[in-house]
């Protein structure tokens, strides 16, 4: 019996653009390719994140960089199936009766190699500042208006520690619970209670959604080239835990 047995529709939360296609690509472009639809909440513009060397390097510490991600989650977002997107805090990821509330990235510095924890820096606005409360029911009102089968997020460490990952996680659980609906954790290494899904065979879309992100990264070869540097490898494939 497999997790995505009788799932019609899938809504997955991300803390960034990007993040859903470095850390789930490859499952949404099995997703669709099954017909099941799929709903993507993003958290936050990344707008701290760094920008790769070149012509949009310009746009670091800019309202532009935050319309530029904007638009870059939007290629991307079409190129890997996603059948509609939308951003936490604006309807209908915002909870009745609270007005519009943009959630900024909160940064992060690298505590050890491959560990994150919180800037010292957030501004007040910052996602990982938020009242837990607050972006839970953010969280629970679009889960009433999509009523997917399935929600997908972070396990409980965000991936790597990201302060602004470990908040959805935390708000994206406590909002499925809330209204009983079955929440599945994001793993890359296979475990005995996860169930792996071998998924190179979409390796090419990844690779096309992972372009539509020019300001954060770049693709050589078999390889993410973040804007600092830092090489990952493209993973396709990924397991899921249900919580």
């Amino acid at each position: 019996m497999s997790i995505l047995d009788a799932v019609r529709s899938v809504l997955f939360v991300h803390a960034h653009p990007d993040d859903e296609t470095i850390g789930t690509g490859g499952l949404i472009a099995y997703l669709a390719s099954r017909g099941i639809r799929i709903t993507l909440v993003t958290a936050t513009r990344g707008e701290r994140g760094e920008v790769v060397a070149g012509p949009l390097a310009a746009l670091v510490g800019t309202a532009a960089l935050a319309e530029e991600r904007e638009r870059e989650l939007e290629r991307a977002a079409r190129t890997l199936g996603i059948n509609e997107g939308f951003w936490l805090g604006e309807a209908p990821a915002r909870a009745p009766g609270l007005a519009p509330r943009h959630y900024r990235d909160s940064g992060m510095e690298w505590i050890r190699p491959g560990l994150a924890g919180p800037a010292a820096d957030s501004a007040a606005d910052a996602l990982a500042r938020a009242p837990l409360t607050e972006v839970t029911t953010d969280l629970v009102a679009v889960l009433q208006h999509v009523q997917p089968s399935l929600v997908i997020s972070y396990d409980r460490t965000g991936g790597y520690g990201h302060p602004d990952h470990v908040r959805v996680h935390d708000a994206a659980l406590a909002a499925s619970r809330a209204i009983a609906l079955p929440y599945a954790e994001i793993l890359h290494s296979p475990t005995a209670d996860t169930e792996w899904f071998d998924l190179d065979a979409h390796r090419a879309t990844v690779v096309a959604a992972l372009r539509c992100h020019a300001s954060q990264l770049s693709v050589d070869g078999d390889f993410i080239v973040h804007s600092g540097g830092q090489r990952e490898p493209i993973r396709p494939s990924v397991g899921l835990r249900l919580r």
